[in-house]
């Protein structure tokens, strides 16, 4: 994976040359104050930059961000009175994502010792209703969040836009490849690369299998050797996989399927991939222990070539780095129908994310019924409890379409020994019927996304600033509305293009 890169968002404010420079100084150093306090509670460096006070510097400023490698997002705030007239060739030139912050310098008004000096100085809730008109006069896209910086709501909130920006980002300079090509007669795995690029930015590119085979075959002894010896103190490893055991050439064979897809990966700076079984060419076994793996190091991964899914894992995965919680590739299998006891039964053949594992996994080696080629190895585990998120994104033909449905990870209502790979059970909000006629109704995908680090806050962010459409079940979701919510984004968004 290419090496991270120093995200930053730039602290941009607004003001005006009528106030005179003793008031422009005490402007500078307020709002670099609230700059920096608000910068003690993001996951992401803040940059206060000069104060503005013309339309050429504003553009000018707009103009640096958008070719600021590392800014990926800027926070506007007029601390008094900051006329919008100037702010509309910057708005207009703008292309990294916007918050409009709303807040002040002060948390209590000074009662007894106000006076009109300090009504112009802080006059914030003057400032940011022009500067809102004009950003909705303009048409531009942003997150606005009123209140003190001091409110930890108000941190959360733009906490939660600076991870989506982090997330957007990445997509916007992603290069993911794909081993082989789509599972064949699947729909939905299928979608407009070309626009996939215009939309998000990501590269979307194929490879021979055995373009990847090639760097299997030419992994070294000692390196599979020692990644052995890393999976035995990470992992439970099972006896028959062990040095002395039966099936031990079957785990050196999985390390050097690792190893062998790291290099070509980071050869070729890919942060994301897909592998199909219909398609192994040379490999001896479908990857699966080497796929969770680089997951749960942040590579985004999507099964039978759905380029989509693992694309947008490598975004969540970006946006969640530093929290609690894991995120991993996920599909709905099957469900427990008992009344009171609905749950959905997650998994897939063998990639699922250690990151989102309940203990130390188990690593393991059975028989896969399909791919046609040796027995896999695998990590086997059940998902750790807790509030989750499941996102999928599907190419509704005219656009992209995001779901996402809100739920609580649970444990299995009984042991399942039966079951050799990883998996997570959940209860689906508001509850399974409603959740799964929502994401039919929807046409949203089987492949998704789960994480139990970011919710759908910061997914509504990424979707308003990649300009895509997001559909969200929750606790209050009726299939009524959420239908009409439907009609409603389709005839929008159909409209939206010929503007």
């Amino acid at each position: 994976m290419k090496p991270p890169t120093t995200h930053e968002v730039w602290f941009l404010t607004g003001s005006q040359d009528l106030y005179g420079e003793e008031t422009l100084r005490q402007v500078a150093e307020q709002s670099s104050a609230i700059a920096g306090e608000l910068g003690d509670q993001l996951p992401i460096k803040v940059v206060w930059r000069p104060v503005l006070t013309d339309a050429e510097s504003i553009h000018r400023v707009c103009l640096e961000a958008n070719s600021a490698d590392d800014c990926v997002g800027v926070i506007a705030w007029m601390h008094t009175f900051s006329p919008a007239k100037m702010w509309i060739a910057g708005l207009d030139a703008l292309r990294k994502p916007l918050l409009h912050l709303h807040t002040q310098a002060n948390v209590a008004l000074p009662w007894h010792s106000i006076d009109m000096d300090f009504m112009n100085l802080n006059q914030a809730a003057h400032g940011d209703r022009e500067f809102g008109y004009v950003q909705s006069r303009l048409g531009v896209a942003r997150k606005t969040v009123a209140g003190h910086v001091s409110d930890p709501y108000v941190a959360g909130r733009v906490g939660a836009w600076a991870r989506a920006a982090t997330g957007y980002a990445e997509m916007r300079s992603l290069r993911l490849v794909r081993f082989g090509d789509n599972m064949r007669g699947v729909a939905v795995t299928e979608g407009d690369k070309v626009e996939a690029q215009r939309r998000f930015g990501v590269s979307v590119n194929t490879y021979g299998v055995n373009d990847l085979v090639e760097e299997v075959g030419a992994v070294a002894e000692d390196e599979v050797g020692a990644l052995v010896k890393e999976y035995e103190d990470t992992y439970q490893v099972a006896g028959e996989l062990c040095a002395a055991g039966e099936r031990h050439a079957s785990l050196r064979y999985a390390a050097s399927v690792e190893l062998g897809l790291r290099r070509f990966l980071e050869a070729g700076r890919y942060s994301a991939f897909t592998t199909n079984f219909e398609d192994l060419g040379g490999l001896r076994q479908l990857p699966g222990l080497a796929v969770q793996r680089l997951m749960a190091d942040g590579y985004g991964f999507g099964g039978e070539g759905d380029w989509k899914t693992s694309m947008l894992l490598r975004a969540v995965k970006a946006m969640s780095a530093g929290l609690p919680g894991g995120t991993s590739f996920m599909e709905d299998y099957t469900y427990n129908m008992e009344p009171g006891r609905e749950r959905v039964l997650g998994a897939h053949m063998l990639e699922v994310c250690p990151s989102i594992a309940a203990g130390v996994p188990s690593c393991e080696i059975h028989p896969l019924s399909i791919g046609g080629r040796e027995d896999p190895v695998r990590l086997v585990f059940d998902a750790e409890p807790g509030p989750a998120v499941v996102v999928g994104l599907a190419d509704m033909g005219d656009r992209f379409r995001l779901v996402a449905n809100e739920i609580e990870v649970v444990p299995p209502d009984e042991p399942l020994p039966r079951l050799p790979v990883a998996r997570a059970v959940w209860k689906p909000h508001p509850d399974l019927r409603t959740s799964t006629e929502a994401w039919l109704t929807a046409g949203a995908p089987h492949h998704t996304v789960l994480s139990a680090a970011v919710g759908v806050e910061e997914l509504a962010d990424l979707a308003e600033m990649a300009g895509v459409e997001l559909l969200v079940i929750g606790a209050g979701t009726t299939i009524g509305q959420f239908a009409k919510e439907i009609r409603w984004n389709q005839a929008y968004y159909r409209l939206a293009q010929g503007l």
